[in-house]
């Protein structure tokens, strides 16, 4: 079957596929899965497929599994930058003059390693990290896809976790 057969199977299948995607836990975020799935589709290189709707339901079931992984990581790695910038209880939490110059060397440190990444991934970094605008809203900024949102956020991430163990020896 061709790519533009596909097409046509999604076409006809639309309203399915989205009762699929929700009834599955896709929620809110069905109409984008299913709207990732078409850029899927349409991009797709022709050639035959015995089962279309099948591969189509598998398709979406996938997009939905690694929209729901991208979470879970996003979550856990929020819950983790939460956790590392608690305070302990009965002790001041004003610096020392000392720890402010530290933290203000890092400050130079952490924009530089940022902006070494590139305008997009930096200042994306930044709207979500320091603004707290969510990942979709972003996307819609930046006239790019919540994935590629995500893939820029994990570089900084990265580079912040770096720098951090670059801290943490010194």
């Amino acid at each position: 079957m061709s790519s533009t057969g596909l097409e046509a199977v999604f076409l006809s299948s639309r309203d399915r596929l989205l009762a699929f995607l929700r009834a599955h836990g896709a929620g809110d975020a069905a109409e984008d899965l299913l709207q990732e799935l078409w850029l899927k589709v349409s991009s797709a290189p022709a050639g035959p497929i015995a089962q279309p709707l099948s591969y189509l339901y598998r398709a979406a079931n996938n997009l939905m599994l690694d929209r729901y992984r991208s979470q879970q990581q996003a979550s856990k790695r929020d819950q983790d930058w939460t956790e590392a910038a608690t305070t302990v209880p009965g002790q001041s939490d004003e610096p020392s003059t000392e720890r402010r110059l530290i933290a203000r060397e890092q400050l130079r440190l952490a924009q530089a390693a940022l902006d070494a990444l590139g305008e997009r991934p930096a200042a994306i970094f930044r709207r979500h990290r320091i603004d707290g605008v969510g990942q979709r809203e972003i996307a819609g900024e930046f006239g790019v896809s919540i994935s590629t949102v995500e893939s820029d956020l994990r570089r900084a991430y990265r580079a912040m976790i770096e720098l951090r163990s670059r801290f943490d020896e010194g």
